[in-house]
């Protein structure tokens, strides 16, 4: 069957792809993985015991590392997952040794507007279905494990109320004097549910709990999923994990997971979870999809664990960083790869000729109205002006000592003379710039990407991180607001700056990571101003702390861990064929 994703849609062409994909085993041993480190879960996808194949492949030689980030997002769309699919794709058809790694797609955005991130056109990660929907358990595991610890600081309280320190140490409790007031965990689910970000629990006589206020958080947001992204073994893992604060007691002092005597159990939860999954292209190559932490506030990057596989099983391996360079790659340069060691050999930058348009002050767009003609027609003017925006993330890039590498993701509607403008740009600014058709052509309208990936991975990197983790907390920020984000300067409110002062004093904290939350949709604070914005300051209204992902969390806008499901969700679309089977309507 043909497959034409002018006349398909990105559902029709996976399920018509998945009749010819490779069996999982098959999909392993090309990529050099043996039967004893494979965990099959079904005849077409599986787990690998990472484990055993580090434990193989300690010393051996590693591959080329590629970040794929993006322009400032806009509802236009990107195609950053499109083009990873597409990049290796492009590679393989290049007859390169090649594997990827990308997030796990969250049950809310799969089933709510954003659709499963999966690619799209010819260049996707299949089987479809599996992936957008519960894959081999990952979220649910981190959503049980993350569950459990309210679990336990919840029937704590209730214990720590009710019965005095003769009873609980007869239980081999000692006192913990939980402030109910302070507890910084919600309960999750991995859906978008607007109505429970804000509840009440425990309501009823005195063994029915504790009453209080509560709520629920997003799975894919959960510290937890962090720790996933993050951890380098099980042992790491493990102690990650004891280190999570669920609240503080009634002196202020921290109360972890470990205080409750969950956090073994809790481990417990992510055994099968700490194993990457093995998916593929269409055209049948490998893919880890392990991990899935959202980037605008948490970390936003696949496994560190599934890159160490990648660099150590293909000649090229291609990862890809959560939203825009100023969000997703900021964080893989100065959090994954701090933690990781890995260094990147080129960062793919990828750009829409319209969305570039939007950035230079196009008109708005609106989900269900059809696009103003400046998007669909030939306007340089607009396009440069919007390049600004391609600028800045070019320059952020380059910051890190690695030369990027610009990605015009085609659309039918591009003129040579946009694509001309596009690479004129990118150019001049000191990247490689490539044409890709990959979401129409697959591997094959993705070959000059490739092949200026491998240019610009074959040059000499002077890879350095932003800060140094000696430096104060304040600085740090205050670099990262004004040689990423483009910032003046930084404000704080007094509860943000007493924090920081108190985190900057104690020396347990002070060399933890910065994980910056801001919105995605704009360099700014603000999501309404596109483009490149100059001479504004960055609020930071609070700052969280995460120790067991080992991040300090500075907060700059309202930022909420649980998102709401829109008026014309994608479950409206989403159905079964009771004949077949077949899962239908994903996107």
């Amino acid at each position: 069957m043909k497959l034409d994703p002018i006349k398909m849609k990105d559902w029709q062409i996976a399920e018509a792809a998945e009749a010819a994909m490779k069996p999982f085993p098959q999909l392993a041993h090309d990529l050099g993985l043996k039967d004893s480190e494979l965990i099959p879960m079904g005849r077409q996808l599986g787990k690998v015991d990472f484990m055993q194949v580090l434990a193989r492949l300690n010393n051996a030689p590693k591959g080329k590392y590629i970040d794929v980030t993006a322009i400032t997002p806009t509802p236009l769309g990107e195609g950053k997952t499109t083009t990873t699919m597409g990049l290796i794709e492009g590679l393989g058809r290049l007859g390169k040794r090649v594997s990827g790694a990308i997030r796990q797609p969250s049950g809310g955005p799969t089933f709510n507007v954003k659709g499963s991130a999966a690619g799209g056109g010819l260049a996707q990660c299949i089987p479809l279905t599996p992936l957008s929907i519960r894959l081999t358990g990952d979220i649910d595991s981190v959503t049980n494990a993350h569950n459990l610890a309210m679990v336990a600081l919840t029937s704590r309280l209730q214990h720590e109320r009710n019965y005095d320190d003769v009873r609980l140490a007869k239980s081999g409790l000692k006192r913990l004097d939980i402030d109910p007031t302070r507890i910084t965990m919600k309960w999750a689910i991995d859906f978008c549910a607007q109505s429970l970000r804000n509840i009440t629990i425990g309501k009823g006589a005195r063994m029915d709990g504790f009453e209080m206020d509560s709520g629920f958080q997003i799975s894919v947001s959960s510290e937890i999923m962090a720790i996933l992204a993050v951890a380098k073994d099980l042992k790491d893992l493990r102690e990650r994990m004891g280190r999570i604060v669920v609240a503080s007691d009634k002196q202020g002092r921290d109360v972890t997971t470990r205080d409750l005597e969950v956090d073994g159990a809790m481990t417990a939860w992510m055994m099968d979870a700490i194993n990457p999954n093995l998916l593929q292209t269409i055209e049948g190559q490998p893919v880890f999809v392990h991990a899935g932490p959202f980037a605008n506030i948490a970390i936003g990057q696949s496994s560190i664990i599934a890159d160490e596989l990648g660099v150590r099983l293909a000649d090229y391996h291609i990862t890809e960083s959560g939203f825009a360079a100023d969000i997703g790659f900021e964080k893989f340069w100065n959090l994954k790869c701090r933690f990781s060691g890995l260094v990147p050999n080129t960062v793919v930058i990828v750009c829409t000729v319209r969305a570039l348009k939007m950035h230079g002050g196009g008109p708005t767009v609106k989900p269900g109205i059809p696009l103003d003609p400046a998007y669909t027609k030939e306007n340089l003017e607009l396009l440069d002006k919007g390049c600004e925006n391609l600028i800045a993330h070019i320059e952020t890039v380059k910051k890190s000592g690695v030369r990027p590498v610009v990605c015009i993701n085609s659309f039918h509607t591009d003129t040579d003379a946009e694509v001309a403008l596009i690479k004129r740009v990118a150019e001049a600014h000191g990247a490689l710039a490539a044409l890709s058709r990959h979401w129409l052509k697959g591997g094959e309208g993705a070959v000059e990407l490739a092949e200026a990936v491998i240019a610009a991975s074959n040059e000499k990197t002077h890879f350095k991180f932003l800060y140094d983790l000696t430096m104060p907390l304040r600085q740090r920020v205050e670099r990262i607001a004004r040689e990423v984000y483009g910032a003046k300067g930084v404000t704080y409110t007094d509860g943000a700056l007493e924090k920081a002062k108190a985190f900057e004093a104690d020396p347990a904290i002070a060399r933890m990571g910065t994980c910056m939350v801001k919105t995605h949709l704009s360099l700014s604070h603000d999501p309404d101003i596109k483009g490149r914005p100059r001479n504004w300051d960055l609020p930071i209204q609070d700052i969280l702390i995460y120790k067991g992902a080992g991040f300090v969390v500075p907060v700059a806008g309202a930022i909420k861990l649980m998102p709401g499901t829109a008026s014309n969700p994608a479950f409206r679309n989403i159905d079964v064929d009771v004949k077949t089977g077949r899962v239908q309507g994903l996107f």
